[in-house]
């Protein structure tokens, strides 16, 4: 009985090691899978090192999906602009800006401020995409995400020129072209996403 018991025992140990270290290996090839997938799209953008470093922490809600992968690159876009407005909203707020540069501020976070909606119109319909009106809904979110990089591009024209206080030009000039490169890839990817669905 002993010996009964022992090699059902070790039989066991083993199945269950097998198990496991077969669910690990899927669980790390399912994870490559995705991540390669992640990177390939990029390769599609203008900014694919940003895609990259922007999408790679959601490649397991992504996974192979071309449309999740479109619809994750706008939510990061819109949490960036949202961050980025809040803060132009407290730097506006300083004593120390010039008034040039508080006039600046206003109109960037106004023009943030429609980025912001037309990256939420987006996001809502990419979830309402289906077949009839699939064409309809793709051509709304192609024009907001266009005309929310345009809005960020006008914010940028805004801070040009010597008037403007270095530190706040430099400093308004990162956040928005680091929002405009994420609109663009966000926008590339849905491009991609649209041609492959035809």
């Amino acid at each position: 009985m002993a010996v009964s018991f022992r090699f059902n025992h070790h039989f066991l140990a083993s199945l269950l090691i097998t198990i496991t270290i077969t669910t690990l290996k899927s669980v790390h090839t399912t994870t490559t899978t995705n991540t390669e997938f992640v990177k390939s799209l990029c390769t599609f953008t203008t900014y694919p090192r940003l895609c990259v470093t922007s999408l790679s922490t959601q490649s397991s809600l992504i996974q192979t999906s071309h449309k999740l992968m479109a619809h994750a690159a706008l939510n990061i876009t819109l949490a960036s602009a949202k961050a980025t407005s809040a803060m132009m909203v407290r730097v506006s707020r300083s004593s120390r800006l010039k008034p040039r540069e508080v006039s600046a501020m206003r109109d960037c976070v106004e023009e943030l401020g429609d980025t912001l909606e037309e990256l939420r119109k987006s996001i809502g319909e990419m979830g309402q995409l289906s077949g009839s009106n699939y064409e309809v809904y793709m051509n709304d979110i192609q024009t907001w995400v266009s005309a929310a990089l345009t809005d960020e591009y006008t914010c940028l024209d805004g801070f040009e020129g010597d008037e403007m206080n270095g530190k706040v030009k430099v400093l308004v000039r990162g956040r928005i072209l680091i929002i405009a490169h994420l609109t663009s890839n966000a926008l590339a990817l849905i491009n991609h996403f649209a041609y492959i669905h035809c």
